[in-house]
């Protein structure tokens, strides 16, 4: 009996160990609060985003992705600070899912099984990728030297298809990307983003988290088909990411509507964003 209360003791010490440690990283108080500064940035990318993809839907071109967001945002005044203040903040949003990512997340300690455990500490990587790259996009443009996310996206897709093994990463990366977007369709329709929220959300909140990340989710799935598509056509053309698929949307039959009404999903995802802000569990 003793030693079985050592080893369960042990084992409790470590993962209580692991959660103190990264509870004091996520609720730093100066840590949170550029942590938070992000979820504030990425509404403010998607609401440009979405200004943009309406820019586009009654044909004044642009381009719709992350990398136009950052341009139109640096073009304002004010907006290279903006830039510069969001480069932080993404770069700690990018620091707190790696914190998760290492040591488990300490608004989340008790996993329901290695096999959950396993999946939140992917997911808390994956998300400090895609932060760590805004962080990196944003720099650029703060210093007069952002790219098109567009543009490099076709750039990579072609130098990939120039091999077979080149082509099949490709694709295998595609399928990631339509994973992902399967998973915002299904924490949006089965509201699952609550788990997300301190405390009990209004009906307002739960209806701008399922629109928000039903949208998000058709978009970054979207993307997805379309890199495979790229990869089995050798269209490299084709993987310009979301100011890909917005356009290719906008030149279907009702283009414009579906473009506006996907345009309204995102900005009611840069709006759920600054609830996250407010109120994510840290």
């Amino acid at each position: 009996m003793s030693k079985l209360s050592v080893g369960s003791g042990g084992s409790q010490r470590t993962n209580a160990g692991g959660t103190s440690t990264a509870e004091r990283i996520a609720q730093h108080s100066v840590f949170e609060r550029f942590a938070r500064a992000g979820f504030v940035m990425t509404g403010i990318v998607h609401l440009i985003i979405g200004y943009l993809a309406i820019r586009i839907a009654v044909g004044d071109g642009g381009s719709a992705d992350q990398s136009g967001a950052m341009a139109e945002l640096g073009a304002k005044p004010g907006g290279t600070i903006a830039l510069w203040v969001g480069a932080a903040a993404f770069g700690l949003m990018a620091l707190w899912r790696l914190v998760e990512a290492a040591l488990g997340s300490s608004s989340k300690p008790d996993a329901d099984s290695k096999k959950s455990e396993a999946f939140h500490r992917a997911k808390a990587f994956a998300l400090a990728v895609i932060y760590g790259a805004f962080a990196f996009s944003a720099y650029g443009f703060a210093r007069g030297s952002g790219k098109s996310s567009s543009s490099e996206s076709v750039g990579l897709t072609a130098r990939l298809m120039q091999s077979t093994a080149g082509t099949i990463a490709l694709i295998a990366a595609a399928m990631v990307i339509v994973a992902v977007g399967g998973y915002h369709l299904y924490k949006g329709g089965s509201q699952k983003f609550l788990d997300d929220l301190q405390g009990t959300p209004s009906s307002f909140v739960r209806r701008l988290g399922t629109i928000g990340y039903l949208a998000k989710g058709l978009a970054i799935a979207a993307i997805g088909v379309l890199v495979v598509l790229a990869a089995t056509r050798s269209e490299p053309d084709k993987a310009a990411g979301l100011d890909g698929a917005l356009k290719i949307l906008g030149a279907q039959p009702y283009g414009v509507f579906l473009l506006v009404v996907a345009a309204a999903g995102i900005i009611v995802y840069g709006l759920y964003a600054f609830v996250m802000a407010r109120y994510a569990k840290m």
